[in-house]
């Protein structure tokens, strides 16, 4: 990205995606040495007498904690960042209109990485740690709703009075951004030590996490899939199954996860597969089940427009979408080479 961009891509006209892969891989050289390290003393306490983990000898548990979210709430960032990217570049093309804000989305996406790394402890917020630090913790996940706030108001606004295309790519970025607002609010909750007291290791936390997580990362895959199978392979994919494939996968995350919410504020613990019969406890787990066969079944309806679509879809041509972006300038699939001449942008 540094050092093999077109003549004329200053940093200003970077695609947005490409802001967030570079972020992303910044984020990836800072948290996975962490991990690393951590699993690596794991290593030695189990098999060459270290105790680096073992409060009996000295050692601390909860250095684990602090060693392994260090990495893990980065590691959110890792999932996600590209999504969002995904999606600042789709959305300007189906609304026939430039990004709202350009600077601002890639200002936000910075910023996200930064204060990544200054909200671990939030995961943490049931250990032994001082309150004075736990009001730092949770003011500073405050914090990073702003930036996040930023893009999902850009995206919006990108789209307000646009010539809007109702295709594919653009409902699964919808879809991804109001999934992911939804367990962005639950994460404000969760934020706040005194309410994470109460809903820590509950099913309230596994519905924000997949709220967040299918929102921000398996929709924008999805519509990322959508959007450039033409460009990989020369062929369109349906849009009529893209579409039951969609609605199928929206409806399911909700079915699947929404209920979860209420299941956790009842108390059901996580990673268990026997729990107490409160409330509706068995009812909302049946409900959930059968949520997740209809994702696996808009998921298998997009496996099935792939594989039909490689064999006998419409000839793509080089910019089926009228998009804007170097990658639509070589034909579909591309040649070997890429590009014939080194573009000016």
């Amino acid at each position: 990205i540094a050092n093999m961009r077109a003549r004329g891509m200053s940093w200003g006209r970077l695609p947005l995606f490409v802001w967030a892969i570079l972020t992303y891989s910044v984020l990836i050289i800072f948290a996975m040495p962490v991990i690393a390290a951590a699993v690596t003393m794991l290593l030695t306490d189990r098999h060459f007498g270290t105790h680096f983990f073992d409060p009996a000898n000295g050692g601390s548990a909860v250095l684990w904690q602090h060693l392994f979210w260090f990495f893990g709430h980065p590691e959110v960032y890792i999932m996600v960042l590209p999504g969002f990217g995904i999606i600042s570049e789709i959305l300007p093309v189906f609304a026939r209109k430039p990004i709202f804000g350009y600077k601002a989305i890639a200002a936000s996406t910075v910023a996200i990485a930064f204060l990544g790394f200054l909200t671990w402890a939030h995961h943490m917020f049931t250990a032994p740690i001082p309150e004075a630090i736990l009001v730092f913790v949770m003011l500073s996940s405050y914090l990073i709703a702003v930036p996040t706030g930023v893009k999902i108001f850009n995206w919006i606004a990108t789209l307000w009075r646009g010539t809007v295309e109702f295709k594919t790519p653009l409902l699964y970025c919808a879809g991804g951004i109001a999934l992911f607002l939804i367990g962005g609010i639950s994460g404000i909750f969760l934020a706040t030590f005194p309410i994470d007291w109460q809903v820590n290791e509950t099913y309230f936390v596994v519905a924000h996490l997949h709220f967040v997580l299918l929102g921000g990362s398996l929709f924008t895959i999805f519509a990322a899939i959508y959007y450039w199978f033409p460009k990989i392979t020369g062929r369109m994919l349906s849009e009529g199954l893209g579409r039951v494939s969609f609605g199928l996968m929206f409806v399911g995350v909700l079915v699947t996860f929404m209920l979860q919410h209420v299941l956790g504020l009842d108390g059901m613990p996580r990673r268990v597969y026997e729990y107490d019969s409160v409330g509706h406890a068995a009812l909302y787990n049946a409900i959930s089940t059968g949520g997740s066969f209809i994702i696996g079944l808009g998921v298998l309806v997009t496996i099935i427009n792939v594989a039909r679509s490689l064999k006998t879809g419409v000839a793509a041509g080089p910019d089926p979408w009228r998009a804007n972006t170097l990658e639509w300038f070589t034909p579909s699939p591309p040649p070997v080479n890429n590009l014939d001449r080194k573009s000016v942008v």
